[in-house]
């Protein structure tokens, strides 16, 4: 673990605080460990079921096609007969 020192301490005033690591030029943006659990939560995908999705996908497209005047001439393009 690292201890701030005050100007780090000062740093971490800005709206998006942001760390350069001097060897590599990397940037890192810091967050309250909070945020960043909050952050953890919302992107974890371990118990991410894509099935449960299913329904409300289905619902945006009928209201999509139901809303398109072109969806008929979609259907037929490059049929004959």
């Amino acid at each position: 673990m690292i201890k701030l020192t005050a100007q780090q301490r000062h740093e971490l005033n800005a709206p998006e605080p942001v760390a350069i690591d001097p060897q590599t030029n990397e940037t890192y943006v810091l967050v309250r460990q909070s945020v960043y659990e909050r952050l953890k939560s919302l992107l974890a995908l371990d118990d991410y079921d894509p099935d449960e999705a299913v329904a409300d996908i289905n619902e945006i497209m009928a209201q999509d096609d139901a809303n398109d005047p072109l969806l008929e001439s979609y259907q037929h393009y490059g049929r004959r007969g």
